[in-house]
């Protein structure tokens, strides 16, 4: 209860401070939604010029964009800042979280958490409402677990992908641009349909960092429409399971390998 409560003071601590700057705490908001809806607008763009896509119509899309985007955000708003981590290991200030007695990664994960977000959130949120209003889903209480497990499955295989990113920096330190293109560039693949990627992007983000199953392998199922088979839509937690295996994987052997700054 005592580690509980100290990460929840860090954490109400880090929230006054950002909204202590209203000016700039606004304009962060307000970035932040727009860059939501650029992309959403990208959706609408691609659907302006052609009728289906993939497969898949412009609501249809929006529900998998909405899933996806409402799972990214949840999960950048939470652990996003964990890329924090190799400015911390080049300044050597990573060694003052050893003198804690708490877990590292725990450490890293509260001690922070990016309001400005919050606004990129509810872009996500409203296209995914919209798509789940528009789509003629039959809610079944199949069909409202599937969507309950979809969104637990994919706020946590996105947060897996930052950890996973954050583990590889114990080697890379200046390597964001490479974790970049399997955590950001699974996000945009994950809001797009899997039908039309080209085989070697179904194996990477299919497989190794299986983003598919964020929200489009799930979204097909709940629209009557299941990839292969109607199962598959059901496979999101063991998807969840296995890069978390990854990222506690790589998150442990970098710990390990981290020799200290050397200050």
């Amino acid at each position: 209860m005592a580690d509980v409560s100290a990460y929840a003071a860090v954490l109400r601590g880090q929230a006054r401070a950002q909204r202590s700057y209203r000016t700039n705490f606004a304009i962060d908001l307000v970035s932040s939604g727009v860059v939501g809806l650029v992309e959403l607008a990208e959706v609408w763009i691609l659907f302006h010029n052609v009728t289906v896509l993939g497969g898949l119509t412009f609501t249809q899309m929006i529900l998998v964009f909405g899933l996806a985007d409402l799972c990214y955000s949840i999960a950048d708003l939470i652990v996003g800042h964990v890329d924090r981590l190799p400015r911390y290991i080049r300044a050597g200030t990573l060694d003052v979280f050893y003198l804690r007695p708490q877990p590292l990664l725990a450490q890293l994960i509260f001690s922070d958490i990016s309001l400005r977000r919050i606004t990129r959130l509810g872009v996500g949120l409203a296209a995914a409402l919209y798509g789940l209003h528009a789509n003629p889903i039959d809610w079944s209480p199949a069909h409202v677990a599937l969507l309950v497990l979809t969104l637990a499955s994919g706020i946590a295989i996105t947060s897996a992908l930052f950890v996973l990113a954050a583990g590889c920096q114990f080697w890379l330190v200046d390597g964001a641009e490479l974790t970049n293109s399997f955590v950001y560039g699974g996000r945009y693949a994950s809001t797009q349909p899997a039908t039309v990627w080209p085989i070697g992007i179904k194996v990477v983000f299919g497989a190794i960092f299986p983003v598919a199953f964020i929200s489009f392998v799930p979204a097909m199922t709940l629209l009557g429409r299941p990839v292969i088979n109607s199962w598959i839509g059901w496979c999101a937690p063991l998807a969840a399971l296995w890069i978390w295996a990854v990222a506690l994987f790589m998150w442990r052997a970098g710990v390990r390998h981290y020799q200290g700054g050397g200050g």
